[in-house]
């Protein structure tokens, strides 16, 4: 069962999938985030975001809404055409109602048109 085997002590000589000859490039990939306030209501929210999936370099999208009116939060989640929203969890009592959105795509896709599409 490997217990009492101590096999940290030879990790050294142990190859992972680290250790291959190919290269990740990561600067091909760039993130950044939007916060904002509450919104009235997600009446547009959906479109704005396939918006920008279809005229943008973006890969993903995830994040939370504060909607007014609305006990719990918004999560927002976005990869390729797919956009999926459901309320997860409920604000707690004096906790701060914001919304954040983390936009991960190409390096050099348009962040502040994106800004502008999703500036609510």
């Amino acid at each position: 069962m490997g217990l009492g085997a101590e096999a940290e002590l030879d990790v050294g000589n142990r190859r992972s999938h680290h250790d291959e000859g190919h290269e990740h490039d990561h600067d091909d990939f760039d993130s950044f985030v939007l916060e904002f306030g509450e919104l009235e209501s997600s009446k547009n929210l959906d479109a704005q975001l396939r918006l920008v999936i279809q005229n943008h370099d973006v890969l993903r999208m995830k994040g939370f809404v504060a909607l007014k009116n609305k006990s719990m939060r918004l999560a927002v989640q976005v990869v390729g055409n797919r956009v999926e929203s459901y309320f997860d969890k409920a604000w707690t009592a004096g906790e701060a109602r914001y919304s954040r959105i983390v936009i991960i795509g190409f390096a050099g896709m348009d962040k502040n048109e994106i800004g502008k599409i999703l500036s609510f």
